[in-house]
């Protein structure tokens, strides 16, 4: 029980990832931090949501080396969240999940569901805005592929008060997109970005060959943030950035971190940690 709640071997199910996750959860560790040590004396209500949770740790493929989940680093950061919304859809890691979220004293704060997230998130929505007008909240929204739909993140952004880290899965974009392009039938990448715009984006794209297809969609998607409230969306050329995880052995790009937050604030934070990486290193723009 004792390790439940550290980055060690439990006996307990694991989510093998990649090296790069090391990068992604460093992000996402460093951000919260400064989200909870400025917030917690300004917001009496404080949620943290994690619609793509795992089993709550992760085990490197390469090294062996356990950590924790985005889940359990939100829920061990020094200064916790006053709620915890996580959500897993495999039965196993869920109860994975539930058994070490229980050795911690905040256990009493912590919803745990097992389903889809672009189900459950309707349940999740209506509690939270039972305390809206006091409540300051951040969701962290990690696929794995393309689970994540638009009309998900739509539904948190009908929330006040709602930062968002979003995983861009351009890999997983990457791979679909030429089939789903050719298909008549709604796709899952139609899901991800909400409408066919897409499409016309990436026809375009097709013919021309003009720069990047991920940046063209990237800032569509982001400028459809903006429709939704999100004014401080900001490029990788901007301050901000979006911080790019690649395959290790062929540096392939595989995902990026997108930031949205309704006040100017929230993207300072996000800069603050974003500008240097995981080795302390001034981040590169890519």
């Amino acid at each position: 029980m004792y390790t439940y709640l550290k980055p060690e071997d439990d006996g307990l199910p694991v989510r093998e990832a990649g090296a790069w996750a090391l990068e992604k959860l460093d992000y996402l560790s460093r951000y919260v931090s400064v989200f909870e040590t400025s917030m917690r004396d300004k917001w009496q209500v404080r949620n943290y949501v994690d619609l793509l949770a795992g089993p709550g740790k992760n085990q490197i493929r390469e090294t062996g080396a356990v950590l924790l989940g985005s889940p359990l680093l939100a829920l061990t950061t020094t200064y916790p969240f006053t709620g915890y919304h996580f959500v897993e859809y495999e039965p196993d890691n869920m109860q994975a999940l539930r058994q070490r979220c229980m050795a911690s004293d905040l256990s009493d704060c912590i919803h745990i569901y097992n389903g889809d997230c672009n189900v459950l998130v309707d349940q999740i929505v209506a509690d939270l805005k039972r305390d809206e007008g006091r409540s300051l909240n951040l969701a962290f929204l990690d696929p794995e592929g393309l689970e994540l739909q638009w009309a998900t993140v739509a539904k948190l952004a009908s929330i006040r008060r709602m930062d968002l880290i979003i995983n861009y899965p351009q890999y997983g974009l990457t791979l679909n997109m030429k089939r789903a392009f050719a298909s008549t039938g709604e796709t899952a990448v139609d899901r991800f970005f909400g409408d066919e715009g897409w499409r016309a984006i990436y026809d375009e794209w097709q013919r021309t060959r003009h720069l990047g297809i991920h940046r063209r969609l990237i800032d569509w998607y982001k400028s459809r943030l903006q429709t939704l409230g999100y004014q401080e969306v900001r490029r990788d050329d901007e301050v901000g950035g979006e911080p790019l995880m690649r395959n290790v052995t062929r540096k392939a790009p595989l995902y990026r971190l997108l930031f949205a937050s309704k006040h100017p604030l929230g993207s300072k934070f996000w800069h603050g940690v974003t500008h240097r990486d995981v080795y302390g290193q001034r981040r590169l723009f890519e």
